[in-house]
């Protein structure tokens, strides 16, 4: 699936990646208009209704993943929500194990993701995945959401990979495209984000099942 010679760098999401979109889901679809429901005495499918048309509308965006923006939206303390159910927060299956043998191999693993710096703080205190990563990288540190190509520049001006020998792993096809745009050579759609939901359609890009069917040998340069 992967000529391994050919990539110094790996560049990997993290929500629906790394971790289990099954939080997100269940966070932004359920926990959150409910709340929404409850604190303008309006009904669920009514607080659906309004609030996933917020969410078409920021969609792709930098709001789309701010949660100081949602705060302000809602009316509700979404940071405090999130840490009422950071239970529900988990790892794909053998995500850990994966970034291990990246590390190993001599290769870079980062982590690029859309997250707002709260909701990152939160799910890397709950897993502790930070020591496996050569760096952290937040789209809002850089004033671009992943779907825009730009982005990519940007990062590269920080922390010096060449995307022709980059592998990025995401859930988003709309960030994948993106980062074909950018020149990253060597992408990986996930089939499964939530393991709650039946696998999606990647497309045009590969789909990963699973990180153990991709791990790089030990050494860089092996094949």
């Amino acid at each position: 699936m992967i000529c391994w010679d050919h990539i110094e760098t790996v560049l990997l999401d993290m929500d629906g990646t790394l971790l289990d979109l099954y939080f997100d889901n269940f966070f932004w679809m359920e926990l959150v208009p409910q709340r929404f429901a409850e604190a303008n005495h309006i009904s669920l499918d009514d607080a659906k209704t309004q609030l996933f048309a917020r969410f078409g509308e920021h969609r792709g965006t930098l709001n789309w993943y701010c949660l100081d923006f949602w705060s302000a939206e809602t009316g509700l303390n979404i940071v405090a929500m999130k840490e009422e159910v950071k239970d529900l927060i988990g790892l794909r299956p053998n995500a850990i194990t994966f970034l291990e043998k990246v590390q190993q191999s001599g290769r870079k693993a980062v982590l690029v993701t859309n997250a707002h710096r709260g909701s990152l703080d939160l799910k890397l205190k709950q897993i502790p995945m930070a020591p496996h990563f050569d760096g952290i990288f937040s789209s809002h540190d850089f004033g671009l959401p992943k779907e825009d190509p730009q982005l990519w520049s940007r990062l590269q001006e920080v922390m010096h990979y060449e995307p022709a020998r980059t592998l990025l792993i995401d859930d988003s096809l709309a960030v994948l495209r993106s980062a074909q745009q950018a020149g990253i050579a060597y992408t990986l759609g996930v089939l499964q984000p939530d393991s709650k939901q039946g696998s999606m359609d990647t497309e045009e890009f590969i789909g990963l099942d699973c990180f153990s069917s991709i791990y790089p040998p030990d050494t860089a340069g092996e094949a």
